[in-house]
């Protein structure tokens, strides 16, 4: 079974930074891609950004050039470096990964940006 474990939440002041993990069960290098994405209250779940296996990444808008996706294959561990985090930012963020059998989430960790 999938398994996918986030760490590195917690309660940072706006223009901090932060630095999410999330390691495997199983070597990551069986994933076509992974990411991350985020709930905020009260909101849908939304995507923040993908890794593929490849190393090429892709981020939504609102992050792109805040946030930056990173995979170390031999930790099998995917991390999302956010910098000048915003009130906006507060959520649960998961981590995902994709192979040919489906998309696996982990449980998530909560960020929450405030003064």
């Amino acid at each position: 079974q999938e398994q996918l474990a986030e760490s590195g939440g917690g309660l940072v002041q706006p223009g901090g930074s932060l630095r999410l993990s999330c390691a495997a069960s199983r070597t990551i290098s069986g994933y076509s891609a992974m990411g991350w994405g985020r709930q905020a209250p009260g909101k849908v779940r939304e995507w923040v950004g993908t890794i593929t296996a490849s190393g090429t990444t892709n981020y939504r808008d609102s992050v792109k050039g805040r946030f930056t996706i990173s995979r170390d294959n031999a930790k099998n561990t995917v991390y999302l470096q956010m910098n000048r985090l915003q009130p906006e930012d507060t959520a649960v963020y998961y981590c995902f990964g994709q192979n040919p059998y489906g998309i696996y989430w982990g449980q998530g960790t909560q960020i929450t940006v405030s003064s």
